[in-house]
Order: C-alpha cells, then structure tokens, then sequence
C-alpha cells in the first residue's frame, strides 16, 4: 500500500501562491526538536537535521518492510520565533529559536518512535538524537501562502500573511511556521517552494 501524504493533506502542503488563504490545521504527528540559534551557521541547527531525518527514514523502512506500509518522508518543516519578537523581525539570526520537524503518520506510536530512536542510536548515534521527542501538535485557524523564491525574499508575502489575519479581525497565535518543499542543496534558490504560516484566533 502506497501513502502519499502531501497529496492526502494538499490543503495544507501545497496552498496557492497568489494569494493568502485561510486553512483550519488539524492536529498531527511530529518528530520534534528544539534549538537556538542563526541557521545559516548554527552547528546545533545542522546536528538536527542529522538527527530527524535517519529516524524518520528509518521508521519509514520498518513499516515498508514490516507492514507492507509504503509512503513518501514528509518535508522539513520549522517554527520560528523569539523572546523579543524585535530581534525576530530585525533579523537578530542569533537570537531566534526553533523547533524543527517532520511530520509522521497518525500510526507511529510512542513504543515505535522510542524502539527506532534506540536503533539509530546503536547504529549512527547522531548528535541532537536524544532531544527528538514524538508530539501532536495543532495551530488551528491559520493564514498561509506558498513563497516561491529564496528565504530572504519571503518578508513580502510575511506581510500579506499579517495583513489578511488583521482584515480578518483576528490575533496572532502561535509561531511562524515554514514548511521546506524544495532540496535547498539542489534547487536554484529562485524556484524554491515554501508553505509559510501564521496560526490566529
């Protein structure tokens, strides 16, 4: 059985990019792990990565294998945000903390979460591994739009998110959350696609 989740979940990991539009985020499943720092340049925001992504493939290969479950590892996705939400927005890069993640099937449990990250422990150990923690998380009622182009060109279509929660009468909540669709490694910067959201109430 093949799952393809970004296209079951479209709503959410595929919005239009010409316009802002409103989506109501259920809760789901994440691999999960926190961090601070620029991450341009912050080895903890490297070492996380490391970490997230041989757990998640390594959870995929056991239900492939031993389920007969086949599906797509979802993209990278971050929460950003900061004590002083000024040094946020004025691009203080060191001061920003971040939660970084890759969303899971409603089917992986706590026990298999817990018996994968001991075997990617035994078998590559990397560094961040033991601060990935499984969790449901909600945002709700967001704003979002695709950002199509280089992260330091999303401050535009940031402004369009905020404009359209205040139309709506709303207040932010939450964090600024980004979704990674593209392969920074590969994708020219000018075609790289990014969900960005804003959780309101």
């Amino acid at each position: 059985m093949k799952k393809d989740f970004k296209k079951e979940l479209k709503e959410f990991y595929n919005p239009t990019s010409k316009n802002v539009t409103e989506a109501n985020v259920p809760t789901m499943n994440f691999l999960m792990v926190d961090g601070m720092g620029d991450p341009t340049t912050s080895v903890e925001f490297k070492d996380a990565i490391e970490a997230l992504y041989p757990l998640a493939y390594t959870i995929k290969f056991y239900f492939k294998k031993e389920k007969g479950i086949d599906y797509g590892v979802m993209p990278l996705e971050g929460l950003w945000w900061a004590d002083d939400m000024n040094d946020f927005t004025a691009q203080k890069r060191d001061n920003w903390k971040w939660t970084l993640m890759i969303m899971q099937p409603d089917f992986v449990t706590k026990e298999i979460f817990e018996k994968f990250k001991a075997e990617v422990k035994a078998k590559k150990n990397p560094k961040n591994l033991d601060k990935i923690r499984l969790e449901n998380y909600k945002e709700g009622n967001s704003a979002q739009i695709m950002h199509i182009g280089p992260f330091s060109e999303e401050t535009a279509n940031i402004l369009k998110i905020h404009a359209r929660i205040k139309e709506l009468g709303k207040n932010f909540s939450g964090k600024h959350h980004e979704i990674y669709l593209s392969d920074m490694r590969r994708v020219d910067p000018k075609k790289m696609k990014t969900v960005v959201r804003q959780p309101f109430k």
